[in-house]
Formats: C-alpha cells, structure tokens, sequence
C-alpha cells in the first residue's frame, strides 16, 4: 500500500479578480460546497477560505492526484454549482490560472490558519499586494 503526505497551498482568483463573492454569507455558502464537493470526489482538502475574488486551499493530494486535476475539478464543479444556483448576478467565472506551493510538515499549521484568517487579513492587504508578496517569498515563476 502506498502512502503519500504532499501538501499544496492552491491559489485561484476570480475571472478579471471580479469580487464576485462579495458578502460573507456566500463566501460561507461557496466555500462549504468545495469542500463538500472534494470530499465526494476523495480530495484531501484540509481547509477552504478567500476573499472576494479569490480562494485559498490547503489540500494534500493523493498517489494518483496532480495539482492540474485537483485545480480542474475545484474550479469548475464550483463555477458550475454558483451559476446553476444563480448565487451571483453575473456568470461566475474563475480564471484559468493558479498559484500552487508545497507545505512542509512543520508549516501545515501556519498555513491552515492564514488560509482561516483570510476575511481578517484582506481587512488590511488586497489581493494584488497579497500576489506580490507570494511572488517574492516563494520566488515565483509562471509555467505556461
């Protein structure tokens, strides 16, 4: 039997970083399906939270899970489940990109609780200074 522990902090923003999950109660509501969802699609997703254009995931895939699929099936199953439920006034929409970075063991705590505090911590950094930040810790390069 094979046993794999890969943690990702998955990144993904809304199309146009449109705030489309402007009010909490369905940031609440969306935030809840994914993991309802993941659960039934056997994706280890630890933690779910975001913003108003964007979510954070903590999840630790499995032997045969890629960060691609994983990313794949969030996205659309999600984007899918708001329109056909008419939670937004326009069609929602994530963008196609995605940031993506390994957890070690010793920082899967540190991350589950800045994933937890995302309503707290856009208080006072938006989203664009939150990506440069990422950018320069974690020395990101995009991979098309």
């Amino acid at each position: 039997m094979s046993w794999v522990s890969i943690y990702v902090h998955l990144v993904f923003a809304t199309k146009n970083r449109e705030a489309f999950l402007n009010s909490l109660d369905l940031r609440k509501k969306v935030f809840q399906h994914i993991k309802t969802n993941t659960d039934k699609k056997e994706i280890w997703l630890d933690c779910v939270s975001g913003w108003q254009d964007h979510a954070h995931c903590l999840i630790s895939l499995g032997r045969d899970q890629n960060i691609a699929k994983i990313a794949q099936l969030i996205k659309g199953e999600s984007a899918h489940w708001i329109n056909h439920n008419k939670l937004t006034e326009n069609k929602f929409m994530w963008q196609d990109d995605y940031w993506a970075v390994g957890v070690s063991e010793s920082q899967v705590e540190r991350v589950r609780k800045y994933i937890h505090k995302q309503e707290e911590h856009h208080s006072k950094k938006s989203f664009i200074d939150e990506i440069k930040e990422f950018e320069t810790n974690y020395k990101w390069v995009k991979n098309d």
